[in-house]
């Protein structure tokens, strides 16, 4: 029997995704054990914003009962560099996943892998963020060894990053690509404006998708357009263009420019009927050419062109054909030719999220072992 090979996994973020991640995680970490596998994974931190629950000599936290003991932790809440300070001393190897969506966790990324720490996370911020952040990111994993992995920073768990990985590492060429990236946009449109019938008005469809919790809190955060930019942000740089960053590109915004300051997403959702008009507009044309308008993203590489926002396709199209909240990724290669390599399926969920996440934690304990 080879020896057993510890693995401390630290989770930062603990909601949504974190929470269907940590019972994913006790599956995979009790299936390792019975299959005498080689590796012993020990869940050592887990931490949210006002709480951490932490094991100081690195024993493994038990799994039942985790989110109360979390809520009833007195252990004093570790810093980022804390936890950092915390993980790169322990006696084994490291893995932290990241569930949140923190611009400050994601920018202490290389001095957490600088340490040899691997990372696994959705978290989109760090990989769309500037371009000297993501070559930072790469050039400390490369230096150290420690592992990166993201599939869930686009897609949620459908394999889009890993399959474009494999398209550009085995020398295809990537002329485009396009697709839908938005859960929320999705089902908007295609309520909106279905290939069959006729659609509500547009402050309704907004409506309805908030109460169903397919938006933020405040749909702006959706309708702004900037969701979908990061992910087309990622999606271009990993197919070799340098994106400066989400805004460097032109994407278009659903807020009627009256309601961009209004104070609050309260306000904005009772106003947004006033504007019904500019949107009937845009579906009253598209129907006249016999299409239905999509919200879309696409990244021409050849002409290093991004650009996100209204497209018109026919009813018979793959992007029009869509349904409920379902994401839509087409890949354009010179071996694919005329037909491209299509992803379609979930792309949000806290179940589906995590999915990608505990399967990039998976190639990194292969990579590690």
């Amino acid at each position: 029997m080879p020896p057993v090979k510890d693995v401390y996994i630290a989770v930062i973020g603990a909601g949504g995704v974190g929470k269907c991640f940590l019972s994913q995680l006790e599956t995979l970490s009790n299936r390792l054990t019975k299959n005498t596998s080689s590796l012993k994974l020990s869940l050592v931190l887990v931490s949210r914003s006002k709480k951490t629950l932490y094991s100081p000599q690195y024993t493994a936290l038990p799994y039942s009962n985790l989110a109360s003991s979390l809520d009833s932790s007195t252990q004093e809440p570790l810093s980022l560099p804390k936890i950092i300070e915390y993980l790169a001393a322990a006696p084994a190897k490291v893995v932290l996943v990241d569930n949140t969506s923190s611009q400050d966790v994601a920018d202490a990324y290389p001095q957490v892998l600088e340490k040899g720490i691997s990372i696994v996370t959705p978290n989109k911020k760090a990989f769309s963020g500037s371009y000297k952040l993501w070559q930072d990111i790469f050039s400390a994993a490369s230096t150290s060894g420690a592992k990166v992995y993201h599939e869930s920073s686009v897609g949620a768990g459908l394999p889009v990053i890993s399959t474009l990985k494999e398209l550009v590492d085995t020398g295809d060429e990537v002329t485009r690509i396009e697709g839908v990236f938005s859960g929320t946009m999705s089902f908007l449109f295609n309520s909106f404006a279905p290939t069959e019938g006729k659609g509500g008005k547009w402050s309704e469809e907004v409506k309805k998708a908030k109460d169903l919790g397919y938006t933020e809190p405040d749909p702006r955060d959706d309708l702004n357009g900037l969701d979908v930019a990061r992910k087309l942000t990622i999606l271009a740089r990993l197919a070799g263009l340098q994106v400066e960053s989400p805004t460097s590109f032109p994407v278009q915004s659903l807020i009627p420019k009256e309601l961009e300051s209004v104070g609050s997403g309260e306000e904005f959702m009772q106003r947004l009927h006033e504007f019904d008009g500019q949107m009937e507009d845009v579906k009253v044309q598209a129907e006249k050419e016999g299409k239905v308008v999509r919200f879309v993203g696409s990244i021409d590489v050849g002409k290093k062109e991004v650009k996100v926002g209204l497209e018109k396709f026919d009813r018979s199209h793959p992007i029009a054909a869509l349904k409920g909240s379902d994401n839509i990724i087409s890949f354009y290669t010179k071996r694919y030719g005329a037909n491209p390599l299509i992803i379609q399926g979930a792309g949000a969920g806290g179940e589906v999220t995590a999915m990608g996440v505990t399967g990039d934690l998976i190639k990194v304990l292969e990579r590690l072992s």
